[in-house]
């Protein structure tokens, strides 16, 4: 009997050894035999090429089983929530800013993309699209003693922007504690650190809709 997920799938032709005889590297091994590990410490980085055979390995999955194109994986990958009709581009950013610092959230700096695309590219077309960043600076310093790698997703940024329609829309990357329900604790993922994470999340979103709503 074919299974009904499986059968886009495409038999893999081996014309050499997985990886070229590259050495895979030791991605991560079970939490309770690196012991205690100085904070902030740097893993080894993967060889490009390891990485890029990986992912290519991936690729039938992504793209025959779930049918994912670039633009689905964007949007899988994207929380977001549209602004109520009415409120005005700059109503959705002072809303944002107000909640931010309600919530004791640094706004720690802006990115206007629209002004270099009409500055640069004399696109005087495209959309509004403003991308601002916030910062918790306590539970970021938190997330970098376990993984400094993770700084490469800090600042926390939402972006403000209008679609080809002219409606706005607010986004931030999704990720959610959820995700790793059951397995915080080989991933080193202290209570105290989830609890932190959770609670960054929950405030972004806070952000997030404030903006769409229009709040003061």
């Amino acid at each position: 009997m074919v299974n009904p997920y499986m059968q886009w799938v495409p038999v893999p032709a081996m014309q050499s050894l997985p990886f070229g005889g590259l050495p895979i590297p030791l991605i991560g091994q079970p939490q309770a035999s690196m012991g205690k590990q100085k904070p902030y410490t740097m893993r080894p980085p993967i060889n490009p090429e390891v990485k890029r055979q990986m992912m290519q390995m991936m690729m039938p999955i992504m793209n025959n089983m779930f049918r994912m194109s670039m633009p689905d994986a964007m949007n899988w990958m994207a929380h977001k929530i549209k602004v109520k009709p009415g409120i005005k581009f700059d109503e959705v950013i002072e809303s944002m800013n107000l909640r931010a610092n309600q919530l004791n959230f640094k706004h720690v700096g802006e990115n206007l993309m629209y002004k270099d695309f009409q500055a640069v590219l004399n696109d005087k077309d495209a959309p509004r699209i403003e991308v601002h960043s916030y910062c918790d600076i306590a539970v970021g310093r938190e997330l970098l003693k376990i993984s400094p790698e993770f700084v490469v997703f800090l600042p926390c940024r939402i972006a403000v922007m209008e679609d080809g329609d002219k409606n706005i829309w607010v986004l931030m990357i999704d990720w959610n504690m959820d995700w790793v329900a059951g397995y915080s604790q080989q991933m080193g993922i202290t209570p105290e650190l989830a609890k932190g994470a959770m609670e960054l999340r929950d405030k972004m979103e806070n952000i997030m809709q404030a903006g769409a709503n229009g709040d003061i």
